[in-house]
């Protein structure tokens, strides 16, 4: 049985999509996910190339997609899970600018909240400002999780832009002097999505560069090397099915 999404974005024929999803942006680093990490990963999704995988994990059934680069496709991918597909949560894993002194490339940060300069998150009607935060349950097993692994994660703000070339470089200096741990581009939209969907996110980033001291991992290293981070949020989402 083939199902179509509304807006034609996920096409899932022959697969079931699982409770919880793990979504880097990068369709190839779910590819590598699914083949590293999981058990007879099956390809739900070849649409755009958006590519979206489900297998078993310790025996529970996950599913790993891509969500592209920015607020709105994540914001479409993550609405279709939701409100279509019957996903209960979903997992960002993905990279980050580092802003803070005492964050390092390849370390493992989880967004607790994120700032934005989108006003991706006034669409949804609230008078003031609608936050973007985690799910509470959800960063406790990340953290624990971590624990476990003997893995120091670092956890706190994040900011998510709209920009990833921002006209003015002094928005990074005073997300930094605010106590903003990285930069990325995703994080804030997804949150705000299963804020109004009623369903539960996280979002678990790697280090991939730093603004301040110009440290950066080549793309092969984002793709492949992030590890930890997978881990981290494996365990999660193994956690977050019944």
């Amino acid at each position: 049985m083939t199902k179509t999404s509304g807006s034609a974005s996920i096409c899932v024929e022959n697969a079931e999509i699982a409770k919880v999803v793990l979504m880097p942006g990068d369709p190839l680093r779910a590819k590598h996910v699914a083949e590293h990490y999981l058990e007879n990963p099956v390809c739900f999704n070849t649409v755009r190339n958006m590519l979206g995988y489900t297998g078993t994990y310790k025996g529970k059934q996950i599913s790993v997609m891509g969500s592209g680069m920015g607020i709105p496709s994540m914001g479409i991918y993550a609405t279709e899970l939701y409100t279509q597909f019957g996903v209960d949560a979903i997992i960002r894993i993905g990279s980050a600018g580092g802003l803070a002194e005492d964050v390092k490339v390849r370390d493992v940060v989880i967004a607790m909240a994120a700032s934005s300069n989108s006003s991706y998150g006034a669409a949804f009607g609230l008078p003031g400002y609608l936050t973007p935060a985690a799910d509470y349950g959800m960063l406790e097993h990340a953290v624990a999780s971590a624990r476990a692994m003997n893995l120091p994660v670092k956890v706190g703000l994040v900011y998510t832009s709209d920009f990833f070339y921002y006209p003015t470089p002094e928005a990074n200096t005073k997300a930094r002097e605010l106590g903003h741990l990285a930069v990325e581009m995703e994080a804030a939209g997804l949150y705000w999505t299963a804020a109004a969907c009623h369903k539960k996110a996280l979002s678990i980033l790697t280090i991939s560069d730093h603004i301040y001291t110009g440290e950066a991992l080549s793309a092969e290293d984002r793709q492949e090397s992030f590890h930890e981070m997978m881990e981290v949020a494996l365990e999660t989402a193994w956690h977050c099915v019944e």
